[in-house]
């Protein structure tokens, strides 16, 4: 983000920070400052943008003040003119750019955090967001990761991988399936999803089943979980690579069944439709190469505006 002065924050967001900071609430502070409630959000999200860091922690009733937000605010009181001294002004201490990527809990775990090093490297510091309720780029978050079919309309999305998935046990489990078991022993073990049942429907379909979720199945709403469960032995899972890479390669899990099926959604990279922001469209670029996108693909994903049709 560019500055409009290299030593005070945007000096406009001020004054609603600090209302929002002494009511708790971005409602009561859009009340009392006769604007929008939007607009509200969005100052707080450029000054939170400017400084680097999350200023308030959003809650189901109103926000609370983080650690730097409550440091923040006593200086904010003080005054305008005596942030602008010298000798006591806010000067964040940053030689990174801060850039926002929201995106849910598996992949930050199973596949970014390992990858963390090349995608911040010397000049971008990433403020991970782990959700997945709508990512609001209005809300000051720069990219996305979303799983779904998309296209999705106000956006722009593109698959960072796609996935052949296949039934995976912890070693025990498969021990006890035998070599190269038929899908009815794979259904006497529980069967392990996420919140999206329709992989394995789709995978038990090939053999003529219409699989409907039984007692002694579990669903648990992340695929880290998913896969927790079943190295502890809870049941079987399918495979969702990459994410499921690493507990393959470690021998926590293994193929119980050889026959593979494309993944009826993906994992997306999701940015807003306008020009991105130049940290934004370099971490852009980061996570689509380490995906092993192309550079032409890369190029047009980045681009200020859609390619034509």
């Amino acid at each position: 983000m560019v500055h409009s002065s290299q030593s005070l924050p945007p000096l406009d967001t001020l004054e609603t920070f600090s209302r929002a900071a002494r009511l708790g609430s971005f409602s009561a502070a859009a009340k009392e400052g006769g604007i929008t409630h939007g607009a509200v959000s969005r100052q707080i999200s450029r000054l939170e943008h400017w400084l680097g860091v999350r200023l308030f922690a959003r809650q189901a009733r109103g926000v609370n003040l983080t650690p730097e937000g409550m440091r923040f605010f006593a200086r904010a009181q003080e005054a305008l003119t005596l942030l602008s001294d010298t000798d006591e002004r806010w000067t964040p201490r940053r030689r990174k750019t801060t850039v926002r990527l929201s995106l849910p809990p598996s992949v930050a775990s199973m596949w970014l955090f390992s990858r963390l090093p090349q995608l911040e490297r010397d000049d971008i510091h990433l403020d991970l967001v782990l959700e997945h309720r709508l990512a609001e780029f209005s809300e000051g978050t720069d990219l996305a990761i979303r799983c779904g079919k998309g296209p999705w309309a106000g956006v722009r999305a593109i698959p960072l991988w796609s996935e052949q998935s296949f039934p995976i046990a912890a070693p025990a489990l498969a021990n006890q399936l035998g070599p190269e078991p038929d899908t009815q022993s794979l259904l006497k073990m529980p069967i392990l999803h996420d919140s999206n049942v329709e992989g394995w429907r789709r995978w038990l379909a090939a053999d003529g089943i219409d699989y409907l979720p039984r007692g002694q199945d579990r669903r648990f709403e992340d695929y880290n979980i998913v896969l927790d469960a079943c190295i502890h032995g809870v049941g079987i899972a399918l495979a969702r690579p990459p994410l499921s890479d690493g507990a393959l390669a470690s021998g926590r899990l293994v193929p119980v069944a050889e026959r593979r099926l494309g993944y009826h959604v993906a994992f997306h990279l999701v940015r807003p439709d306008g020009a991105l922001s130049g940290p934004a469209a370099e971490l852009a670029k980061r996570l689509m190469t380490e995906a092993d996108h192309s550079q032409s693909t890369i190029t047009q994903f980045i681009a200020p505006h859609r390619p034509r049709s």
